[in-house]
C-alpha cells in the first residue's frame, strides 16, 4: 500500500525534510512579496510624485459634492432629477477610495505610519460605498414612480419605502461628511503638526517685531 507524500516527508530525518520543504516555502514567499511589491508600485508614484495626495484631493471635492447632492435632492423634491448625477459623483468618489486607502499605505512605506489617519481613511472606503448604494437605489425608487401613470403610482408601504431610503441616503451622507473631516484633520496633523510645532512664530509676525 502507497503511503501518501506527507507521510513520506515525515519519515525523512529532519536534514532531509528541510531540503524538501524550505525551497517550497520560499517560492511561495517570494511569489505573494513579488505581488505585494507589484501592487505597491502601481500605487506608488507617478511622475515623480506620490500618487496619495493627488487621487485624495479628488476625492475631498467629490465625496463632499456627493454629500451636499444628496441632501439638496432629498430635500428639494423637484430637485430629485439630478439624483442620478449625485450617484455618479458619489460612485466615482467611491471607486477612488480603495486607491486613496491603497496609495496612502504606499506613501506610509516611506514616510512612516500616520497615526490614526490610516485607519480612518480605510474606514471612509465604506462610508463612500453605503452612500453610492443608497443613491442608486433612490434613483430607482424615483425612476418607478415617475414612470408609472399617476393612478398606478404606488401609495403608503411603498412610498414608505421610498422615505425609508431617502432618510437612509442623508445620514449616510452626514455620516460621510463627517468621516472626511476626521480623514482630512487626522491627515493634516500627521503631515504638519510637528513641523509647525517646531516653528516659534508666523512669518507676518516676524515683520511687526
Amino acid at each position: 500500500m502507497l503511503e501518501p507524500p506527507c507521510s513520506l516527508l515525515r519519515s525523512f530525518p529532519g536534514n532531509a525534510q528541510t531540503f524538501f520543504t524550505e525551497p517550497l516555502q520560499h517560492v511561495t514567499t517570494s511569489a505573494h512579496t513579488s505581488a505585494s511589491s507589484r501592487g505597491a508600485e502601481m500605487f506608488d508614484v507617478i511622475n515623480g510624485l506620490p500618487v496619495h495626495p493627488l487621487v485624495v484631493h479628488a476625492v475631498v471635492v467629490l465625496l463632499p459634492l456627493a454629500v451636499v447632492g444628496t441632501i439638496a435632492v432629498v430635500a428639494v423634491p423637484r430637485w430629485r432629477g439630478y439624483a442620478p448625477v449625485v450617484a455618479v459623483t458619489a460612485t466615482v468618489a467611491a471607486l477612488l477610495l480603495p486607491v486613496a486607502k491603497e496609495s496612502g499605505e504606499a506613501l506610509q512605506e516611506r514616510v512612516g505610519e500616520p497615526g490614526a489617519h490610516g485607519a480612518l481613511g480605510a474606514q471612509l472606503v465604506w462610508f463612500g460605498v453605503a452612500l453610492a448604494v443608497l443613491l442608486w437605489v433612490l434613483v430607482l425608487v424615483g425612476r418607478r414612480r415617475q414612470g408609472a401613470p399617476a393612478a398606478d403610482r404606488p401609495r403608503g408601504a411603498p412610498r414608505a419605502v421610498g422615505a425609508v431610503v431617502a432618510a437612509l441616503a442623508v445620514v449616510a451622507a452626514v455620516a460621510s461628511g463627517v468621516q472626511v473631516y476626521r480623514v482630512g484633520d487626522s491627515g493634516a496633523r500627521a503631515a504638519w503638526a510637528a513641523r509647525i510645532a517646531q516653528t516659534t512664530t508666523a512669518p507676518g509676525d516676524q515683520d511687526h517685531g
